[in-house]
């Protein structure tokens, strides 16, 4: 039988280091033709453990609703948002606009994290040591806890989105290159929020 991970493996090595304020960092959103992409920072006391939690992607939208309210309310916790606009992405294209992302979700934190775990293969340049942890948002709940909060946000944002371009379909796919939403792009061409991809491109020319 395998044996689970250690959800805070990562953050329990920093504070061995001598680090006592170890911030988790993860994104929502590279993916999608429109909207922003979004980042959260979050830190997590010792002693507070989240039963059920899972990389954000594995979890129903019920599910991370469920975790973002009781992450944001529970005393001790301490977070920060990061938010990336389509029309900054199609200037700087999708890695910088993401890498940016979590560069205001850290200094979006009411207090600066003395050491950071940040999701992927790639670091933002932080005014902190940092670590890139590939799949640490199967690896870390610090980590998985930024994805809640980044991935929460942004359907926050995309279901706002949906009011004012219903057509395309936004409450459902959050902007994701869906069949709905492909088929909305090649009816009606994009709105202000679509970004300057090749899938949009191809469509409109």
């Amino acid at each position: 039988m395998s044996q689970l991970p250690d959800l805070s493996f990562y953050e329990k090595k920093a504070r061995l280091s001598g680090y006592s304020f170890v911030a988790g960092v993860d994104e929502a959103g590279r993916g999608p033709l429109a909207g922003p992409v979004v980042a959260a920072s979050c830190f997590l006391p010792q002693d507070v453990y989240f039963e059920g939690i899972n990389d954000s992607k594995k979890l129903s939208s019920e599910k991370r609703a469920y975790f973002y309210e009781k992450i944001i309310r529970t005393p001790g916790i301490v977070y920060g948002i990061g938010i990336v606009e389509s029309f900054i992405i199609d200037k700087i294209n999708i890695l910088q606009a993401t890498l940016k992302a979590m560069q205001i979700a850290v200094a979006h934190m009411p207090m600066p994290p003395d050491y950071v775990l940040v999701d992927g293969n790639k670091l933002p340049f932080l005014p902190m040591p940092a670590l890139a942890i590939i799949d640490g948002d199967a690896l870390s709940h610090s980590i998985m806890a930024a994805a809640i909060l980044a991935k929460y946000t942004r359907d926050q944002i995309m279901l706002k989105a949906h009011h004012l371009w219903p057509s395309y379909g936004f409450d459902k796919h959050k902007g994701y290159g869906t069949p709905q939403h492909l088929r909305a792009l090649r009816e009606r061409g994009p709105c202000v929020i679509h970004r300057d991809f090749a899938p949009v491109r191809n469509l409109i020319s």
